[in-house]
Formats: C-alpha cells, sequence, structure tokens
C-alpha cells in the first residue's frame, strides 16, 4: 500500500507507533550550546542595550550627573526599555539581532517548537535576569544535561541553533 494511501487512512501513524519511533511532537529540540547563546547575548548587550542606556543617560536625564541623582529612576526607564524590545522581538521574530547573527531562535517545545506566547516571553526575560544575578543561575547551563538555563526551565521554553 502506498505512502499517500496510508496517511489518508490514518494507518502511518499507527505503524510508526507500532515501530516504536517517537513522533514528531514528542521529538524535544536540544538547546543551542552556552557558547553560541553567550556570544547572542554580549552582541545583544552592546546592539540593544548600549544604545538604550546612551539616550536615557543623555537624552532623558540630561547628563550623567542628572543619571547619578536619580539612578533608580534611570535603570527604571533601561530595564523596561529593554523588556520591552527584547520581548517584542522573541514573540514576533523568536530572535534578537545578537541571536540572528549566531542562527539562534527562540521555540516553546511544548507547543511544536513554535514561537513562545507573550506569557512564556515575559516569564523568560524576567527569570533571565534572575539568573544573571544569581550563582545558581550562572552556573545551571553548565550542570544541566540539557544544558538549560533558569529562564529555559521556568519559562518552558529553549533555544534552538538552527544553521
Amino acid at each position: 500500500m502506498g505512502r499517500w494511501r496510508k496517511v489518508k487512512q490514518g494507518k502511518a501513524e499507527k505503524e510508526s507507533a507500532r515501530k516504536g519511533e517517537p513522533r514528531a511532537e514528542e521529538v524535544q529540540p536540544a538547546c543551542a550550546p552556552v557558547s553560541l547563546r553567550l556570544k547572542a547575548f554580549l552582541t545583544d548587550t552592546f546592539m540593544i542595550t548600549m544604545p538604550i542606556l546612551y539616550i536615557v543617560i543623555y537624552l532623558v536625564m540630561g547628563d550623567r550627573e542628572g543619571f547619578r541623582e536619580h539612578m533608580g529612576e534611570g535603570w527604571l526607564y533601561i530595564v523596561a526599555i529593554h523588556m520591552a524590545i527584547v520581548v517584542l522581538l522573541w514573540r514576533l521574530k523568536a530572535q534578537t539581532p545578537g541571536m540572528k547573527a549566531y542562527d539562534l531562535y527562540i521555540v516553546d517545545p511544548q507547543n511544536g517548537g513554535e514561537k513562545p506566547g507573550w506569557i512564556k516571553c515575559v516569564l523568560r526575560y524576567v527569570m533571565m535576569q534572575t539568573a544573571i544575578l544569581s550563582v545558581i543561575g550562572l552556573t545551571l547551563p553548565f550542570i544541566m544535561k540539557g544544558k538549560e538555563g533558569l529562564q529555559d526551565l521556568v519559562s518552558g521554553t529553549c533555544i534552538v541553533h538552527k544553521p
């Protein structure tokens, strides 16, 4: 019987299940290497964060002294703008400029490898900031078998390499 006829009658899926082959939705994508994710993060720091810092310090706050006097407010502006840009890029394009430079994409393995939703993107961003500020968060990708970071585990997302 031809493949098309098997698919049409629904037998192809049953045969693959009988053979013990995992179905497409059961295959979890492998997280990208930590070195590529770190390079993408550093690239994003210079391409996204540095212009925001400059704009907030010199255009919004007036100068360095103005920023120094209202440092909490200045950092709040910086983090809010950075979060808006990064979450928007993750949700719409599944990658930031740094991730694009290294062929990395953010995916939701529980949703068949599609782009994650808004809530998962925001949760990932918040947990990424938490991971950066904690020793456990920084070392987790190096000790986990699948190389997942704290933000990957909590948000249920993964960064994959697709050259």
